[in-house]
């Protein structure tokens, strides 16, 4: 039996928001052994992300925020799983843009834990780029989900309603550039880095107002 692992799925679509509309790849992470999972950032297209999870067990889908890129096809895929969407509450004016109709199932709240498959995901509240924008770490996966907080190569975007920059670094920098060095950030969109990459940048994007 295989134990608890992170696989990757790409999907795309567009996100919308201030009256602009652009196309993006999202990454959408499942988490889980061969038995249940958990997906986090159910975006754009549910049959992908349900064929993924095949005959698993669905026990959440996690929102790391509310932009409509990356909650779009959450309500689907919890119609035909059963699984619970969960969202923290601040984004829930985000949410209500996208699924005006459909509320999120459960909140979600700093230091809460997600079990599954014999691990714990800790919930990091990591508001900036979105006010109820959060992070998950795995420990014994090495691993965190920052969603669109922390990218390879700097922070998340500030500069559309709901961000606000000295947010977002603080968040960086007492939530997340604290945990090991050699943690696996996987983000959501584009490619994969660690913390000990980006730690040493965080001056560099402050200077710059990145």
């Amino acid at each position: 039996m295989a134990g608890a692992r992170v696989e990757h799925l790409v999907t795309s679509g567009t996100f919308s928001l201030d009256g602009g509309t652009w196309d993006v790849d999202n990454n959408v992470w499942i988490v889980g052994d061969d038995h249940e999972v958990i997906v986090i950032d159910a975006a754009h297209d549910a049959d992908a992300i349900a064929t993924a999870v095949g005959d698993r067990r669905l026990t959440a889908i996690v929102c790391t925020h509310a932009h409509n890129d990356h909650i779009d096809a959450a309500p689907e895929l919890a119609a035909r799983t059963g699984a619970p969407v969960l969202l923290h509450p601040d984004d829930l004016p985000l949410w209500k843009q996208t699924h005006p109709d459909r509320a999120p199932d459960a909140e979600l709240t700093d230091g809460q834990l997600i079990a599954v498959a014999g691990i714990e995901l800790t919930v990091l509240h990591t508001p900036g780029h979105a006010p109820g924008a959060v992070c998950l770490h795995a420990p014994r996966l090495g691993a965190l989900f920052s969603g669109d907080t922390l990218f390879r190569g700097g922070p998340g975007a500030t500069g559309r309603s709901y961000s606000h920059f000295p947010t977002i670094i603080e968040s960086i920098r007492d939530r997340l550039l604290t945990l090991p060095g050699e943690t696996v950030v996987h983000t959501g969109h584009g490619d994969t880095t660690t913390v000990a990459a980006e730690a040493p940048h965080l001056e560099e994007w402050i200077d710059r107002g990145f």
